[in-house]
């Protein structure tokens, strides 16, 4: 049974709601990918811009051209160095959990094994 939700990542098989892809111009993200460009996506609270990165790194990994992540990077906010190492770990966890990367792990260590104190 479907419902709709107000929290967190919208699932298409438990939640109401309208495709993510055709909510924005998918055609113009696309291209500025493959410009290798960067864009944002800004919104209000609770409009689905997870939803729609999420649905956007499921497309990009399917069609087998790129490997995306989706990564939330809010814990590089409190102090640089710390928080760098929370993103190099939270793309390590993301790689492994949606792309099945095993090796990523021992990666993340490497970087900081030799990296300059931040």
């Amino acid at each position: 049974m479907r419902f709709f939700t107000t929290e967190g990542p919208v699932r298409a098989d438990d939640h109401y709601c309208l495709p993510p892809l055709a909510r924005w111009d998918l055609d113009l993200a696309l291209d500025l990918i493959d410009q290798k460009k960067y864009f944002l996506l800004h919104a209000a609270r609770q409009t689905g811009k997870t939803t729609c990165l999420l649905a956007l790194m499921e497309y990009l990994n399917r069609e087998e051209r790129y490997r995306a992540l989706y990564v939330n990077i809010e814990a590089a906010r409190e102090r640089v160095g710390p928080g760098m190492a929370a993103v190099v770990q939270l793309i390590a966890n993301s790689a492994t959990w949606r792309l099945g990367d095993t090796q990523v792990d021992a990666l993340a260590r490497e970087v900081f094994q030799g990296a300059a104190p931040l």
